[in-house]
């Protein structure tokens, strides 16, 4: 069964674990004493000193992973969030292995070369466990090391499951086929088969064929969970819930325990906790101020331009909605001729716009024209990052088109953003531009911010859609 084939395979992972770590700590012996990297010292250490301390430094560095969970399974286990929690392992055994040798006072024991043990077992960590992966899925894409599993119930989730599972075939998972009371035996989905009501669980447990349960109960069949998680329980069977809540909440949401009691959060926002809001908040207003430095020779010279060549304000003030709906002014220069707010226009910008002067042209096509935004970001009313800031006339007309329009506003605004580096701009699918918002508001992570704010320099500042 695979359930027993993990537990092999998992002790298998820990010896290689404990090689990878052991020949990585060779190596960084070599690189800092042998290669000629580094100047050496008449008094170091000798090579048996150094390695006496693999004694400590393997079995160690094995308990750090398994609290990191790198031996959960890797069939649907991302790439990325492995490579993070070894990095995250890595960094806890560089700072207890400091801290063990200033607390024994092992001051000829080179730093240098824990430093190089560090980026070079975090590099073969993340190679060898790719290669692993990578051999694993060719194996299940051809047939073997298979999950053999049973859904109960047929819903729009079974549905999901099965195109999910059919689109991976490298996660090794054989799907038996479907129980549900409703839908006629022989009834099939994409080859998987109807094989008869959800009682016939009383037949298949007890023959411990299968290796995991997936309920995926329509919506309106929520009372017979309980049954069915008390059959799957007395079996041992490992059993998972797949909710048939997709088209109610099309998002992430969460869960937490209230003593004892879980309760499921909608919407996952990050930027909901203090932490990460200070956090963003300090890198915004460094940033902001290090842009404003950089580019003031580009902000000068644009305010020159606008002086001489149209008459009236250099900056102008546009009301937008922002965080928690709250209105704020948000600042841009200038770029058509001067309006009396009765004849501004309620909507966008069209092709060849006769307001737009000659030099607004340049500068919104560079997206010169928003700098000035970096004082709202400095003020607190924008970030760096964020989903783009619209009037209220627009956001009143979007709230009733487009379902969680609003979401946008659970934070800052930005100056640029994810739908931003993407080309959704200007005159664009505003649809697809709030797909992008809720993606970055609900997995914002400050790496995330700087990817952003890297890919804004190659796709973000000329905007084709600004006329």
């Amino acid at each position: 069964m695979i359930k027993d084939n993990q537990k092999y395979f998992n002790r298998i992972h820990v010896v290689i674990d404990g090689l990878v770590v052991a020949l990585s700590y060779v190596f960084a012996w070599f690189i800092r004493f042998r290669s000629g990297l580094f100047t050496l010292d008449p008094w170091y250490l000798s090579f048996d000193v150094y390695m006496s301390a693999l004694i400590y430094i393997v079995p160690g560095y094995l308990v750090l992973y398994s609290i990191f969970q790198l031996y959960t399974a890797k069939r649907v286990q991302g790439r990325r969030l492995e490579a993070w929690h070894i990095v995250q392992a890595n960094a806890i055994g560089l700072l207890v292995f400091f801290m063990v040798l200033y607390l024994t006072k092992q001051q000829n024991f080179a730093r240098t070369m824990i430093l190089v043990f560090f980026c070079v077992n975090i590099f073969a960590e993340i190679f060898v466990r790719n290669l692993i992966r990578y051999f694993l899925r060719d194996i299940r894409r051809k047939g073997y090391n298979q999950k053999h599993m049973i859904l109960v119930g047929y819903s729009r989730a079974t549905e999901q499951y099965i195109d999910r599972i059919i689109a991976n075939p490298e996660w090794g998972y054989s799907i038996r086929g479907i129980l549900d009371d409703h839908q006629p035996r022989g009834m099939e989905y994409k080859g998987v088969k109807v094989i008869g009501s959800i009682d016939n669980l009383l037949i298949i447990l007890p023959q411990n064929r299968v290796d995991e349960i997936a309920i995926t109960l329509g919506i309106n069949e929520y009372h017979k969970l309980e049954y069915i998680v008390n059959m799957c329980e007395k079996s041992g069977v490992h059993t998972k819930f797949i909710p048939d809540y997709n088209n109610i909440i099309p998002t992430k949401p969460y869960t937490e325990d209230i003593l004892g009691l879980p309760v499921i959060n909608i919407r996952h926002v990050p930027l909901s906790n203090t932490v990460n809001i200070v956090l963003k908040r300090i890198v915004d207003i460094f940033g902001a101020s290090v842009a404003l430095i950089l580019f003031s020779p580009i902000m000068l010279a644009t305010a020159a331009a606008i002086k001489i060549t149209a008459p009236g304000p250099l900056i102008f003030k546009q009301e937008r909605v922002g965080l928690q709906n709250k209105t704020f002014d948000m600042y841009k220069f200038r770029s058509m001729v001067v309006q009396k707010e009765s004849e501004e226009r309620g909507e966008w910008t069209t092709k060849n716009d006769p307001r737009v002067t000659k030099v607004g042209k340049i500068i919104r096509k560079t997206s010169i024209d928003e700098m000035p935004q970096l004082f709202n970001v400095l003020k607190g009313d924008m970030s760096l990052v964020g989903p783009r800031p619209e009037r209220p006339q627009f956001v009143e007309k979007f709230k009733e088109e487009i379902p969680r329009y609003m979401v946008k506003h659970q934070v800052r605004p930005g100056l640029t953003g994810w739908a931003q580096v993407n080309g959704y701009r200007g005159d664009t699918s505003i649809r697809k531009r709030i797909d992008y918002d809720l993606y970055y508001i609900e997995n914002w992570t400050l790496g995330f911010d700087f990817k952003i704010l890297f890919l804004t320099f190659f796709k973000g500042f000329v905007n084709k859609n600004a006329y």
